[in-house]
């Protein structure tokens, strides 16, 4: 399963793409995470359905005290484009 995820709020400058880096590591999900201009933050993250799942679960409760996500914006589908580790953009 690929997941393209938009995440608004605290998101920039407070580790999360790092945090975001090493929580997709610990649930051996691949793709990227990058800023964006306008202040938000894009992901494309592959592995199974359900450790998706509890990978987002932990991203929208934020991965430390300083980051705050506000909203995500989660599209879901049933391929995937074989990456072969998470890196930051």
């Amino acid at each position: 399963m690929l997941a393209h995820i938009i995440v608004t709020g605290r998101v920039q400058g407070v580790g999360f793409r790092y945090s975001t880096q090493q929580q997709a590591a610990q649930y051996n999900l691949t793709g990227w995470v990058q800023n964006k201009a306008d202040g938000s933050v894009e992901l494309k993250v592959e592995g199974s359905e359900q450790k998706i799942e509890r990978f987002l679960e932990d991203m929208k409760a934020g991965f430390n005290q300083f980051i705050k996500v506000n909203q995500t914006n989660v599209n879901k589908y049933n391929t995937e484009e074989g990456f072969s580790n998470f890196f930051i953009k």
